[in-house]
Formats: structure tokens, C-alpha cells, sequence
């Protein structure tokens, strides 16, 4: 028997317990509907039903959504679509402001979202441009607001749930708007080189169609061509359409993002989306900023990089999980957690937002009774879990990625999962493909 199926059959044995020890009463873990097959019956015992999380997220009009369907009919997800779409937005008013694709418009990017007068679309915001008038862009995401770093220190986040079918429960969404410390706001970085342009506004993107956050790649990939489409709808900037290529970022474990970038420097792209991992990120900045080339990431979280040597050239609409760590720490201490355990990945991401929320942990008044930092690459967690349980927390906070599907297998099968002891996810995991993942015993 292959280790998924040995996880399946623990959950299910798990899931039947609690309806035995629960019978008579109303809790959901009394729905027993068996499908016909392990992977519809792991989702109908919804072990993830309950579990929380943060991820940066405004409520999203129902006309928005169903134009990113357009692009892409299969979308089922909307994380970081709307910051892949602001970001570019804001490249494509920032050049049409300095009137040239070459390396100085990155100087107009940060005054391109506050000090100026409103707008929040492409034909309104290009009108007030062309008028002389300096805006504040206000994007799908959020009024962004970025710092002299190139980071929004305003920020709306939603906190998500799990429901019953181990999915997200869009009706069960809340949201909390959230802001920067006000010592984040720090001068604006000076740009450094000489890149010209071309007079064509050309827009790479490294964003994940493969690897551990492959997830994110739709919505993102999404936002990026309704952008591009909405920007040529609108005229286009400097008077030419402008040119999308999209290309994939991979992972931390693969060289796909160092790969794609050099393909997409070879076409004179004058700036890169992506990527969506922080990590990633990290291995390709230097190469990207080096050719004069602005990166703009639509999901990137590490702190690491907000102080990062990016020749202000480094932009990006998520904001820092400074801001994260204080969120979700609220969210566990008003839910009345006291002892939080805490699992991260070993990398930019996971160790510096479990650094912030421990922090905002025990600032709120709980305690960490354990902070373990894992391998990514793990295939297997039974240690950390095991550690996690004897600890005897009444929450646990995972904040990884794809691997948090098995980390919640093995706490389901040890009997700490969601519905067992209060569970919160992040940025990084809280979406459906961690529900199918789990579901397919991935």
C-alpha cells in the first residue's frame, strides 16, 4: 500500500472516531457521505474544514472575476491576480508618465501610487498623465501607496477558510485592512544605470506554471493578460501596443527562473513580473537589475527584500510580511489561542514570517510553545509533527507552500488536524490547490 493511500485510510478511521464520539449532535464532522472513491471520500470527511489563514486580498468585484474568467475560463482561484494586474498597470502609467521604456521610468513607479490626484483606470489615469497632472493610482488590489522602496505600505488582506469539501468558503471570507509601521516609509532609492529603450513597452514575467507554488501561476498569469488587453484596449503606451511574453519561474530547487530570464533579456524585455516566490526571486534579482531591467514581483512577502541592494529597480505590490505577521497573529489570538506552535519553511519566506509572527504572538499576549523550521524538500514530516504534538499547543500556524498538503496528512494522521486543534495557513498555502492536493494525497 503506497503512502498516500495509508494517509487516506488514517484520515478516514480519524473522521469516523470524531462522528462516533460526536453522535447526536450537529458538528459537521457528522456528515458521513461516502463517494466512489478514496479521493472523493477524503474531501467529503473535509479533514481541512476549519482551517484559517491570511493572504493578501481585497473583495473582488464579481465584474473583475468574470473578466479574468474570460482570459481564463478554468480559473477557480483569484489569489494574486489583482496585484499581478496593478503591477502592470503601474510599469505601463509609470512609462507613459516618463515617456520612454528606458531604465528612468523605474524613478516614476513609487510616485505613480500616491501624492497625486485619484485614479484607478487605465483610460482615466493616462488622460489626467497626458494633462500634466501627477496621480495617485488606486489599483484593483488596494490604494498600494509604495514607499521609497517599492512596496505598498497599505494593505487589504482576507482571511480564508476551509470548508466541508476542502475548499475555500468564499462566503465565509472576512477582511482586514491592514498597514505598514510608520517607519516603513522610507526615502525613495535612487535608480542606478543607463538602459534606453525601444519605444515598445515589452512585459516579461517569470510566474509559477511548474513547481511547489505552481498554483498561483493562473490567477496570476490571469491578471497579467487581462492588464496587457486592457492596456491595448485602451491605446496602448507611447503611442505602440504594448508586447506580454509570459514564461515560467519554476521553484527554489530549479534553475527555470534564471533560465527564463535570460531568454526574456534576450528579447529586450524593459520589465519582469514575478516571481511569485520570494526565494525565487532572490536567485534571479541580481541578473535582472544588473541589465537595467525592472523586476516587479505581484506576490512577493520576505522583508528580506525590502532593504535588498536592487539598484531601485525592485518593485512589488504585496506587501511585507512585516504586515502578514502582525495580521495573522491577530486572527489566532482573537480566535483565543494562548499556546501557538509554529511550522515554516526553511527559506527567505518561511523564516522571516515566522519570525514576525512569533513576534506579534507575543506581543498579543499568547505564547509559542515550539517554532519548527523544516526542510522544503522534505517528503516526509512525521518529526516535526510529533515534536509539534508533544508540545501541546491549542493552534498551529504552517506557513509554507505545496508541501503543507503533506504536513497536514501526517497531523491528520497523528491527530492534530483542523479538526482536532485550531489550524492557520498563509499567503503561501491558503488556496483550493492545497484542498486538491490533499484530496489527491499529494
Amino acid at each position: 500500500m503506497n503512502k498516500s493511500l495509508v494517509r487516506r485510510v488514517a484520515a478516514l478511521a480519524i473522521g469516523l472516531a470524531l462522528v462516533a464520539s460526536a453522535c447526536g449532535s450537529d458538528d459537521a464532522s457528522t456528515d458521513t457521505t461516502v463517494a466512489g472513491s478514496d479521493t472523493t471520500a477524503a474531501a467529503s470527511n473535509g479533514e481541512l474544514e476549519g482551517m484559517k489563514g491570511t493572504a493578501p486580498l481585497v473583495a473582488l468585484s464579481d465584474e473583475f472575476k468574470a473578466r479574468l474568467k474570460e482570459i481564463d475560463p478554468a480559473l477557480d482561484d483569484y489569489s494574486y491576480a489583482a496585484e499581478s494586474y496593478d503591477s502592470v498597470m503601474v510599469i505601463a502609467l509609470a512609462v507613459a508618465k516618463a515617456k520612454t521604456d528606458g531604465i528612468e521610468y523605474a524613478k516614476e513607479i513609487n510616485g505613480i501610487t500616491r501624492d497625486g490626484e485619484k485614479c484607478s483606470d487605465f483610460k482615466g489615469c493616462i488622460a489626467l498623465i497626458d494633462a500634466g497632472t501627477d496621480i495617485d493610482f488606486d489599483g484593483v488590489s488596494g490604494p498600494l501607496e509604495f514607499s521609497g522602496n517599492g512596496e505598498p505600505l497599505k494593505a487589504s488582506y482576507g482571511v480564508l477558510v476551509f470548508g466541508a469539501d476542502n475548499r475555500l468558503a468564499d462566503d465565509k471570507t472576512t477582511y482586514i485592512e491592514a498597514e505598514a509601521p510608520a517607519d516603513a516609509d522610507v526615502a525613495q532609492v535612487e535608480v542606478e544605470g543607463t538602459r534606453a529603450g525601444d519605444g515598445v513597452l515589452t512585459i516579461g514575467s517569470i510566474l509559477p506554471q511548474t513547481g511547489s507554488l505552481a498554483f498561483l501561476g493562473p490567477p496570476e498569469f490571469a491578471g497579467f493578460d487581462l492588464a496587457i488587453k486592457d492596456i491595448n484596449d485602451g491605446g496602448g503606451v507611447l503611442g505602440k501596443p504594448v508586447v506580454g511574453i509570459k514564461g515560467d519561474s519554476g521553484d527554489a530547487t530549479t534553475d527555470t527562473a534564471s533560465k527564463t530570464v535570460d531568454a526574456q533579456l534576450s528579447q529586450n524585455v524593459d520589465a519582469i513580473i514575478g516571481a511569485a516566490s520570494s526565494g525565487v526571486s532572490l536567485t534571479v534579482i541580481d541578473k535582472i537589475t544588473a541589465a537595467g531591467v525592472v523586476q516587479f514581483s505581484p506576490a512577493n512577502t520576505s522583508k528580506k527584500l525590502s532593504t535588498y541592494a536592487d539598484k531601485g529597480l525592485y518593485f512589488r505590490s504585496a506587501p511585507s510580511d512585516i504586515v502578514q505577521g502582525a495580521v495573522l497573529a491577530k486572527v489566532i489570538t482573537d480566535d483565543g489561542a494562548a499556546n501557538v506552535a509554529i511550522i515554516a519553511r526553511n527559506d527567505a519566506y518561511g523564516t522571516g514570517l515566522a519570525e514576525d509572527l512569533q513576534k506579534n504572538l507575543e506581543a498579543n499576549g499568547a505564547k509559542v510553545v515550539i517554532s519548527k523550521i523544516y526542510d522544503e524538500k522534505a517528503v516526509t514530516f512525521d518529526a516535526e509533527v510529533d515534536a509539534i504534538k508533544a508540545a501541546a499547543p491549542d493552534a498551529v500556524a504552517i506557513i509554507g507552500f505545496e508541501e503543507s498538503s503533506k504536513i497536514l496528512a501526517t497531523m491528520v494522521e497523528k491527530g492534530v488536524g483542523p479538526k482536532v486543534i485550531k489550524v492557520y495557513g498563509c499567503d503561501g498555502n491558503m488556496g483550493n490547490g492545497l484542498g486538491k492536493a490533499f484530496d489527491a494525497g499529494e
